[in-house]
């Protein structure tokens, strides 16, 4: 687990223990073939609530009341002038281009399968089926960072904050995210990735110890972003004042809604990604989390929220598992830990049910033949 993150001072119920930006965070490679579209700096989502809704349905022709209620401002939005990356605004466009995007800008060759950098992603697009638990970006945007930087070596200091694993733990970890039919292709990518970016302050990270170290530490921190317009714009009509009748009549609408985009579309509903958080990445695991993480400003702002009232040098923890799971016994919960996340857990409530028999219902014991890659990041998807 984590480095374990306490609070300095008494906090409040539903009170946000802090609000936290990423060092570097990616969309996942799948999204476009989803038709998703996210801003490529901050994951914003780039589509308005309505046609979001649109898209999830199948329905062009849907029509969302109090539109005004969306937030998205498509006369803002901008591409790069060389690769036409899209991003939410000017300010994103720039931040991206001092960070990262100068190294890893296709330019005219955003269409050539024989670039470097497209046959690295075709080749994890081939490896990693989604929904993805991690992505081959966020480690480019890492070595992009670096390479770009003019201070290397501070960038390498942020990146070493994150949690490590041993040698034993990082094969499995790297075994679970490609899965039984892709564990060997680790040194593919690794050829890949070293032809798209290698770089002499980074040349531990291109050989196949330093590779696999990297791989692990992104599967182990990368924490999964879900944005999404709809949501954002169901949540502010939750808040608008209305009398009962429309409210009644709103509520419906929603509720339907959701029902008939669950049917249409699955559970591929949001834009996703994954990122890179120091303070989030301390929080270790419980059972029963005393705060949880959202993305409430349809982007790549985290925000941890408090569940509960949390004293002075308490230890504040969130769960990794999603709430169904951690209604299950906890033989199923520590296996799915152990599994994902190498550790078995002993929180109160594991504690507590020390004594409870190692078996598990017929139910769970169908639920644990399907649990997979996709469980990793549930919780941290959901907006």
């Amino acid at each position: 687990q984590g480095k374990g993150l306490f609070a300095t001072r008494n906090i409040c119920k539903g009170e946000t223990v802090f609000v936290e930006r990423p060092v570097v965070a990616s969309q996942f490679l799948w999204n476009a073939l989803y038709n998703y579209r996210a801003c490529d700096h901050c994951l914003r989502a780039l589509e308005t609530a309505e046609e979001n809704a649109q898209r999830l349905l199948g329905k062009s022709s849907l029509v969302l009341p109090h539109p005004e209620q969306c937030s998205i401002q498509k006369d803002l939005h901008q591409q790069c002038p060389r690769c036409q990356v899209t991003y939410c605004s000017a300010e994103c466009r720039q931040a991206a281009l001092e960070q990262y995007h100068q190294v890893l800008c296709l330019g005219p060759s955003r269409d050539d399968p024989t670039h470097p950098l497209n046959k690295l992603q075709e080749a994890w697009r081939n490896m990693h089926y989604p929904p993805e638990t991690s992505s081959i970006m966020l480690m480019a945007r890492m070595v992009a960072t670096v390479k770009q930087a003019k201070d290397k070596e501070w960038w390498i200091k942020v990146f070493s904050q994150f949690c490590n694993k041993t040698a034993n733990e990082e094969e499995e970890i790297v075994h679970k995210l490609l899965g039984d039919k892709f564990k060997g292709q680790l040194e593919l990518l690794r050829l890949l990735f070293t032809e798209a970016l290698y770089d002499e302050h980074l040349s531990r990270w291109f050989t196949p110890e330093g590779f696999r170290s990297l791989f692990a530490l992104v599967g182990t921190n990368g924490q999964g972003i879900g944005t999404s317009s709809l949501s954002q714009w169901v949540h502010a009509c939750d808040a608008l004042d209305l009398p009962m009748l429309q409210r009644e009549e709103l509520d419906a609408f929603i509720d339907q809604l959701y029902k008939d985009i669950e049917k249409e579309s699955g559970e591929f509903l949001n834009c996703e990604g994954s990122g890179l958080y120091v303070l989030q990445s301390c929080c270790n695991h419980s059972c029963i989390p005393n705060a949880e993480t959202s993305f409430p400003e349809n982007n790549f702002l985290l925000h941890l929220t408090a569940l509960e009232d949390i004293e002075a040098g308490e230890e504040i923890c969130i769960s990794y598992l999603d709430c169904c799971q951690r209604e299950r016994s906890r033989h199923s919960r520590n296996k799915i830990l152990r599994e994902n996340y190498l550790f078995t857990c002993s929180c109160p409530k594991c504690l507590a049910q020390a004594d409870d028999a190692d078996v598990t219902s017929d139910e769970e014991e169908e639920g644990e033949g399907e649990t997979d890659d996709a469980e990793l990041e549930d919780e941290m998807t959901d907006v």
